[in-house]
């Protein structure tokens, strides 16, 4: 019996040990997530001052700081990023987009989305939201002077961070959260 102990103790105790790296090495990827997070808030504020109105006023907001899109006649995106509710980090987020179209070439940007009320963000936390990337966003620059206006509860915006894409596509993004 005392050697059935032992062992127990000596598999939990081998089991905390290994887990130890794989949690620290998960909070360090979150906490750099969240400082690129904070720095894309920072650029976004910066290419277009009326930003931090909606910063401030939003009820929860997803910046995903470094997504990836490619594409040769069929094409795609991901991305990952953190979710604020009244300015607080609630969770993370994965995006994944796929486009058909006239489309071609590589590109990096950062995207954050705007969300209205409590409910737009339920739907997001649920996995239930989804968009056309192309006909949602604004792309920061070229409409800086017009009124930002929610559609459905959500607002998009996109800054080019790298790389030439020509674009005559349709797509759609699909969301999934996880809270911390």
């Amino acid at each position: 019996m005392k050697m059935t102990l032992r062992r127990s103790l000596l598999a939990l105790t081998l089991t905390t040990l290994l887990a130890a790296p794989a949690v620290q090495a998960q909070d360090a990827k979150q906490e750099r997530l969240i400082d690129d997070a904070e720095n894309a808030k920072s650029a976004f504020i910066e290419s277009n001052e009326q930003l931090q109105q909606l910063f401030d006023h939003a009820y929860a907001y997803a910046i995903l700081p470094n997504v990836g899109k490619g594409a040769a006649g069929i094409g795609g995106a991901a991305g990952s990023g953190i979710v604020y509710e009244k300015g607080k980090t609630i969770g993370s987020v994965k995006m994944k987009q796929l486009t058909v179209g006239l489309q071609f070439g590589g590109q990096a940007y950062r995207e954050v989305i705007f969300f209205e009320d409590k409910a737009t963000l339920e739907r997001f936390k649920t996995n239930e939201l989804e968009f056309a990337a192309q006909t949602s966003a604004t792309a920061i620059g070229e409409e800086d002077d017009q009124d930002a206006i929610y559609k459905d509860g959500i607002l998009v915006f996109t800054q080019k961070k790298s790389g030439l894409m020509y674009d005559a596509s349709i797509g759609g993004q699909k969301f999934n959260y996880d809270s911390f």
